[in-house]
């Protein structure tokens, strides 16, 4: 620390054939390195070439520049120099030098010179919150007109009919969504995936909120590996919220086997992403890459399922089952089902599930740009705050859209509602990962098997993850 080090020689490349080729392509395409001194990244380029694309020199000398404050490391410059001509068969010697110089740069404000604020603060993403905010008045504006209308001409009659006796009232001229009142608390199919994953997306959900809540009031972006290590402690806390959830619908739903539930209930999110993460190890150990994950974190990972997860999950489900698992429908369900009519195609739900993603994506789709450039690309994302809005923004369009969807169905006198209504707002998902596959071909160089199954692979686990948290 604060040592001066003069040009010294660390190493020499024998330039045969092939490395050649590796270089001179590297350098064709542009590639850049990135480094880190105390968690501060630094970029260089690996060379250049000249005018005419003949020749192609590699830059071999770095010369590094660190400012320090007291005993603390604040700015870093990387420098390239002595251009060397790649001539087969020659030997080249890398070298690097260090100066060290005092800087005024306070600790805490030493990553202000990698925000960009220009990128992040832009016209566009302004507009964008902008236009999803009156995407959200417009929308309440719909289901609120669409609820009191139809709802307090239904209000009005029924508190009428309350003087009928009930053979004028079974006489009476129900239509829509109050023929299916015998029908509508039915259990939905698979009531054991249906409540793990309502369980699993409202745990995700309290996740969002309080890592965003937290790189809110702490710069998460200032460590390597901070955001990810919060986020599978939060996860981890807030494990009550699935069983809670999950337990109390399931038991609503009158389920009998709620340990398998449970079990469903806590493993479904880590199995999911441990499972892509060590596929995409085998890939990365495969291709010796700095990516693949030590085998001590898999184990860690793995205890942290076992050991934290689903205790705190079966805490949440006893509580769940036992505090608001008994169901409390205002009307009785009909011992047998009743058949339900033939529907215009749109009213299918099959259709009304892919409308229902359309507007929650409309409404983060400019988000997803700035998360995707900087998860993907070399900007640091900080503006939490849009974030915070966006799932806000998200959360309401998701809900009005879920109204209207089962208001639709339910008035064609379809009473299978429950999975509709998730879906509707789960397909959301579909349109995000369709999103990053023109991300990646359009916006990223990336190619060849490892790159990517890494894109396409945690692409597909943030894309199910948000699926379920709308659903």
């Amino acid at each position: 620390f604060a040592e001066d080090v003069m040009q010294t020689t660390y190493c020499e490349i024998d330039l045969d054939k092939g490395r050649r080729d590796a270089f001179v392509y590297a350098i064709k395409n542009h590639y850049w390195y990135q480094m880190y001194i105390d968690d501060l990244p630094i970029w260089g380029i690996v060379g250049e070439a000249d005018e005419n694309g003949e020749d192609y020199y590699l830059w071999t000398y770095k010369k590094l520049e660190i400012g320090y404050n007291g005993n603390r490391i604040v700015d870093v410059n990387l420098t390239s120099e002595g251009k060397v001509k790649l001539v087969p068969n020659t030997k080249i010697q890398m070298s690097y030098s260090v100066k060290w110089k005092k800087s005024d740069v306070k600790f805490e404000d030493r990553f202000d010179k990698y925000l960009d604020p220009s990128f992040f603060q832009h016209r566009i993403h302004w507009f964008s919150i902008f236009n999803s905010f009156m995407m959200v008045i417009f929308l309440v504006g719909l289901v609120s007109m669409i609820l009191m209308r139809t709802l307090r001409k239904d209000y009005a009659r029924y508190s009428k009919e309350e003087e009928m006796d009930d053979m004028d009232r079974d006489l009476g001229d129900e239509y829509g969504w109050k023929q299916v009142h015998g029908d509508v608390f039915r259990p939905s199919s698979h009531p054991l995936i249906f409540s793990s994953l309502i369980g699993s997306g409202c745990q995700i959900f309290a996740v969002s909120l309080i890592v965003i809540v937290v790189a809110m009031i702490e710069d998460l972006y200032t460590e390597r590996g901070s955001m990810l290590s919060t986020a599978i402690f939060v996860y981890a806390a807030t494990s009550p919220v699935n069983g809670y959830f999950g337990g109390s619908l399931y038991a609503r739903q009158g389920g009998r086997r709620w340990i398998k539930q449970m079990f469903i209930g806590a493993f479904l999110i880590p199995a999911m992403v441990c499972g892509t993460a060590f596929f995409i190890n085998f890939i990365a150990i495969y291709y010796h890459a700095s990516r693949a994950i030590p085998f001590g974190t898999m184990v860690a990972v793995c205890c942290i399922c076992f050991f934290v997860i689903l205790p705190l999950n079966l805490v949440g489900t006893i509580l769940g089952r036992n505090l608001s698992g008994q169901p409390n429908f205002p009307c009785r369900v009909n011992a047998v089902p009743r058949p339900i009519p033939e529907k215009k195609w749109f009213m299918e739900p099959a259709v009304i599930v892919c409308l229902g993603g359309i507007l929650p994506f409309g409404s983060i789709f400019i988000e997803m740009y700035f998360i995707f450039t900087s998860f993907w690309a070399y900007k640091i994302y900080y503006v939490y705050g849009f974030m915070m809005l966006v799932l806000v923004i998200l959360c309401i369009v998701t809900v009005c859209v879920t109204i209207v969807c089962t208001y639709f169905l339910l008035n064609a006198e379809d009473y299978r509602w429950q999975w509709t209504s998730f879906l509707s707002a789960a397909s959301t998902a579909i349109y995000v990962y369709m999103y990053s596959f023109y991300y990646y071909f359009f916006k990223t160089k990336m190619y060849g098997l490892f790159q990517t199954s890494f894109y396409f692979g945690y692409m597909a686990v943030f894309s199910t993850a948000l699926g379920i948290m709308c659903g």
